[in-house]
């Protein structure tokens, strides 16, 4: 059977970890043979540093400048900068960050990746490096399409790197926003139809912001030369709200599956018919981007507070121990979406780490308060903190067994450690659907009995029960409103 091309950046979504404690998670300066502390014993700058693996870009003269008194905290904005180096030039590290991070070594996901990355003389390092021309797409490339016109690339296009190396965290976010916006994971046919179909367009949750630019989409030069449409990061990762572009929010509104069933409609390439019916269930926000033949969409998340999350992706796929772990992550995403013909720069890859690392939740007006918020925060705390105990109120992945809800994720092929993620909950009164497959519309129907009957009908994607993660259903009605009043302050 054919499988579906893989997404793009998560589908980050996002991201995974199923370690023994937090210190051990938090602890980017371990090895098999010297296990430290993160706080205790961070890089320091006047530390001996590997000579660059050859062959590779030249390193840069480290800086001179003097040992800090106090030694910078894991995870500062400083240690970081610090820690690029290790992912840019060390590739034993690399490969160690890689092997340590892989939550099950035997699924699909990790296969692939520990017999092609961080090798040094086969497998994907050996690729070349590309850093592709593109422009946006905007209502005068859209309107070139729609006329069936194939748009030239803007002579003017440069590369969206022009190889200066960032020296500061501003400026490593700020190149990792073009990376996410700009970047081009592969080109794309079925967005390239619906630019030429504007309703189509319209009907799969695409469309300009109030700049008139595409957020998502790219006109670029392709390793061949010829101009195309590609999908970037953001084509999954923003939405646009009231015209103004929200970077880091689930594109809910995306219907990816019906995207490619247009294409294959108007233009009658084939497409099996089980592919068709699978396409055809997922609906607005979710896709199943794993490489096996399982039926396991998962909805898309927010890239809001990544920094503090344990593990990357639903299923716990890969420990955040580092935020080389989060490069690979991207590199080799970037690497396999465009079907291993080329591979991103790591000084890229590492510029878009730092940027979604940046994400926050947009501002909003005060949360409210009073006693039922403080009932729903003493419920919160008693029960729900069990699993959602973090910054952010994620968690280390826990047993699927114990969540209960469709365990095909969680033991697939391709990305299956048998645990789920708890999901983090920054605003996660704006988050529908619900649950890792997004089965639920609402907080109300998430707390409620009623989903769990046979007869229950008001499921996102059918009729039937939706079952599993029990946790608050047991609540009674005034304790289940105090909870969803607190859940909405977060």
């Amino acid at each position: 059977m054919g499988r579906l091309a893989p997404l793009g950046l998560g589908l980050l979504g996002i991201i995974a970890s199923g370690c023994d404690d937090a210190a051990s998670r938090r602890d980017p300066q371990a090895s098999p043979t010297a296990v430290t502390s993160a706080e205790a014993r961070p890089e320091s700058p006047a530390r001996a540093r590997p000579e660059p693996e050859s062959p590779a870009r030249a390193r840069p003269a480290p800086e001179t400048r003097p040992s800090p008194l106090v030694p910078v905290s894991a995870w500062s904005d400083e240690w970081m900068l610090e820690q690029a180096d290790r992912y840019l030039y060390d590739l034993a590290f690399r490969r160690e960050m890689l092997e340590r991070s892989l939550t099950n070594h035997d699924n699909q996901y990790s296969r692939a990746r520990l017999s092609a990355y961080a090798r040094d003389d086969q497998g994907w390092d050996l690729l070349p490096e590309w850093v592709p021309r593109t422009q946006p797409i905007t209502a005068a490339v859209a309107t070139r399409l729609a006329a069936g016109e194939t748009p030239a690339l803007d002579p003017s296009a440069a590369p969206l790197w022009d190889g200066t190396r960032p020296s500061t965290m501003a400026q490593w976010v700020e190149l990792g926003r073009k990376v996410f916006f700009e970047y081009p994971l592969r080109p794309e046919v079925f967005a390239e139809h619906a630019l030429a179909h504007p309703a189509i367009a319209t009907e799969v949750g695409l469309g300009p912001g109030t700049d008139e630019r595409w957020p998502g989409l790219v006109l670029f030069e392709d390793i061949g030369h010829e101009p195309r449409v590609g999908i970037t990061c953001a084509l999954c990762h923003t939405t646009v709200e009231a015209g103004a572009v929200v970077e880091g929010r689930a594109r809910r509104e995306l219907d990816y599956g019906r995207l490619r069933l247009a294409y294959h409609r108007d233009s009658g390439a084939p497409l099996p018919p089980v592919l068709a019916e699978r396409m055809a269930s997922w609906g607005p926000g979710r896709a199943d981007i794993t490489e096996d033949d399982d039926q396991d969409p998962v909805a898309i998340p927010d890239l809001w507070g990544v920094k503090q999350h344990s593990a990357l992706t639903q299923a716990g796929t890969i420990r955040h121990l580092h935020p080389a772990v989060l490069a690979i992550r991207q590199e080799t995403q970037i690497t396999h979406a465009n079907r291993e013909r080329s591979r991103p720069p790591r000084e890229l890859a590492w510029a878009l780490a730092m940027y979604v690392y940046s994400l926050q939740p947009p501002p909003r007006e005060a949360a409210p308060s009073g006693p039922q918020v403080e009932r729903g925060a003493e419920l919160f705390a008693r029960g729900c903190e069990r699993c959602h105990d973090d910054a952010v109120h994620g968690g280390d992945p826990v047993p699927a067994r114990l969540v209960g809800t469709d365990p095909t994720l969680a033991f697939g092929l391709a990305r299956g450690t048998g645990r789920y993620r708890p999901a983090p909950l920054l605003r996660v009164a704006e988050a529908a659907p619900y649950l890792h497959h997004g089965q639920l519309a609402s907080l109300e129907e998430l707390l409620s009995t009623e989903r769990l009957a046979a007869s229950y009908d008001r499921g996102v994607h059918g009729p039937g029960p939706i079952e599993g993660h029990l946790f608050g259903t047991e609540l009674p009605p005034e304790d289940r409103g105090a909870l969803l009043a607190y859940l909405r302050t977060l």
